[in-house]
């Protein structure tokens, strides 16, 4: 670290976050970028600032969450700025600056798992069939509704979606850490997208690769999408408070409850960990539970044993 151990914590900083870009969304590099810049202002305020890289130490790190804690951050703020400390000392561990990583021996805050209420599926249901002035931007409205809920689409997904990644009732999409997945696309979302097509010249800009774009006929960004949702849940009267993730929560939720079947939801949804997705759909374990006595052979053959019992 040189004697402005800020200026070198930003610098190397700004570096990783951008690579980081290329496989995350920009919600997630904004919000790393605005941890790691925390801590810079934090080792400004220093009476005696660290003047090499060894001085990050555990200890420091420490009293960086205590300062941000008694600032009011929450638990689950409290905890995203600890994962960007760890991801970025990895980096610094990688590059020679630091023997080892001091933010891997923090303990991690506990947060509360806030999870968004799936929309009543009939209620849902009319709020899609509600009827549209048939624009070309009321189609591309219909159609982005139609495949966020479809696919269970991230915010991220449903804004990354290039005209190339559909193919038929097939939809090639990236998802975190830039991993691909093959997703089938629901007839009406297919109808839907249809009707879009038909009219998406009369906005998209030359050479534009994006499906959805705007009536400046560029790709939307994610903030004009939660807007946008949030417009039309009040347009079309649904009483519900509509974003992205709802609809991706309601898409895991009601297909759950029709088919059962976890793993399939859990590729659909791309979650690396079952445990995510049985989270995420509120699936209490007294379900697994009985999923695994009805499925796996060995409960089976006990449960059998004891009928004859």
């Amino acid at each position: 670290m040189s004697h402005d151990p800020t200026q070198a914590w930003r610098t190397l900083a700004a570096a990783f976050t951008t690579r980081l870009a290329r496989s995350h969304s920009p919600a997630t590099v904004d919000a790393y970028r605005r941890d790691l810049e925390s801590f810079a202002t934090f080792l400004e305020r220093q009476q005696e600032p660290p003047t090499c890289w060894a001085a990050v130490t555990p200890a420091l790190l420490r009293r960086f969450m205590g300062s941000e804690r008694s600032r009011g951050l929450s638990a689950r703020s409290l905890a995203r700025r600890q994962a960007a400390l760890r991801r970025f000392c990895d980096e610094l561990v990688h590059l020679g600056h630091l023997a080892n990583n001091p933010a891997r021996l923090l303990e991690t805050p506990r947060t509360p798992r806030h999870l968004p209420r799936p929309v009543d599926v009939d209620l849902l249901g009319q709020f899609l069939d509600t009827p549209h002035d048939d624009s070309p931007l009321a189609r591309r409205d219909q159609a982005m509704l139609e495949l966020c809920y479809s696919c269970g689409l991230r915010l991220a997904e449903l804004a990354g979606i290039d005209l190339a990644d559909l193919n038929g009732s097939r939809l090639r999409v990236r998802g975190k850490g830039d991993k691909p997945r093959q997703l089938p696309v629901g007839q009406r979302a297919r109808q839907a997208l249809d009707e879009w097509l038909t009219v998406r010249a009369s906005l998209a800009a030359p050479g534009e690769p994006a499906l959805f774009v705007t009536r400046r006929g560029s790709r939307p960004g994610h903030r004009a999408i939660q807007l946008r949702l949030v417009q039309l849940a009040r347009q079309r009267g649904l009483p519900e408070h509509l974003h992205p993730h709802r609809l991706r929560h309601s898409f895991a939720s009601h297909l759950l409850e029709s088919s059962q079947d976890l793993r399939a939801v859990q590729e659909l949804l791309g979650h690396a960990h079952l445990s995510t997705t049985q989270v995420y759909t509120r699936l209490d374990w007294q379900h697994l539970a009985t999923s695994y006595d009805s499925a796996h052979p060995r409960a089976r053959r006990r449960r059998e044993e004891s009928e004859h019992d």
